[in-house]
């Protein structure tokens, strides 16, 4: 087994990591929401690395990571709402799922089979300069386990993934720290997972609110099977205190928190402190109380990724 490389966030270490993208490596880089697990969209061996190296099911399609609206034309069919909603978000934390181009030339493992691929734009400046290195898709779900908690520093991917990939761009830490929002646009607006660009941010742009649904026997989406984001400890949610034994998630002024995720009570800091709040807590070894989050704005999406961290885990 080979320890990876942890490359700098600069032109040596990009550089480093486009070239093992060519030769059909892994390699882990920062965007603005998470850490993803980087691999060349067009390969069947690099993306069934991917899938391998996260114990992740092949049924659940994976994010396609490109440069620039002009890129995602070259991959996809781009109606008038997913022009709109890519001027307004895009670079960002927003992902749609749209119908797959004549010419995508994707690996169809990325796409679980389907007719769709989700396509996105990051913000981070070191994901944007690997994508200009690399020159080409980069399929990149988050840097974890299949099922875990998400990765918000480099250290958080090498606890999960280890010797399991190639190497590690550490850009520090991710701004963001929820996944982006998943929106479909076939038939209707529809949002598949709730993450970085809250409903009343697409509403506006799309002139309605998108409606909301997944189906957790069958994704079309990255982060809509049931149990997900989890933690190896049992998690209680909408606790108001924690009890004997227990630790405890805070949000906002209340009973003395383990861990707080915003003593102030801002969502925006939240849901950047949500997946290292959680790594914490884990290496702690106790079950979580967690206390209530507004469900309005970003908290949907953080009260999204608990619930599913502490939804029942499937069978091994």
């Amino acid at each position: 087994m080979r320890t990876p490389l942890i490359l700098p966030p600069d032109a040596a270490g990009i550089a480093r990591a486009a070239a093992i993208l060519t030769a059909g490596g892994l390699v882990a880089f920062p965007t603005e929401t998470v850490y993803g697990l980087g691999a060349d969209a067009r390969s069947d061996r690099a993306v069934a690395r991917v899938f391998d190296a996260k114990g992740r099911p092949r049924f659940n399609p994976l994010i396609v990571h490109l440069a620039d609206l002009a890129a995602v034309e070259r991959m996809a069919e781009v109606p008038e709402a997913a022009r709109r909603l890519a001027q307004a978000f895009w670079p960002g934390p927003l992902t749609l799922v749209l119908r797959l181009g004549p010419q995508a030339g994707l690996s169809p493992l990325v796409t679980a089979g389907l007719p769709t691929v989700a396509v996105r734009v990051p913000a981070h400046p070191v994901a944007q300069a690997l994508l200009a290195a690399f020159g080409g898709p980069v399929a990149a779900p988050s840097a974890n386990p299949s099922g875990r908690i998400s990765p918000t520093r480099a250290e958080h991917v090498m606890e999960g993934l280890g010797e399991r990939i190639d190497a590690v761009i550490d850009g520090g830490a991710c701004a963001v720290g929820l996944e982006s929002t998943i929106l479909a646009l076939d038939p209707r607006p529809t949002i598949l997972r709730p993450g970085g660009v809250p409903a009343e941010a697409l509403a506006r742009v799309l002139g309605r609110a998108p409606a909301e649904g997944a189906d957790a026997a069958r994704p079309t989406a990255p982060g809509q099977l049931a149990s997900h984001y989890a933690p190896r400890v049992a998690l209680r949610l909408g606790a108001g205190a924690p009890r004997p034994g227990e630790s405890f998630l805070g949000f906002g002024p209340g009973p003395p928190a383990t861990v707080n995720l915003s003593p102030s009570g801002d969502l925006v800091e939240a849901a950047a402190s949500l997946f290292r709040a959680l790594h914490e807590l884990d290496r702690l070894g106790r079950p979580v109380a967690v206390a209530p989050i507004p469900e309005e704005g970003l908290g949907r999406a953080i009260n999204d990724r608990l619930r599913r961290a502490a939804a029942p885990r499937p069978a091994a």
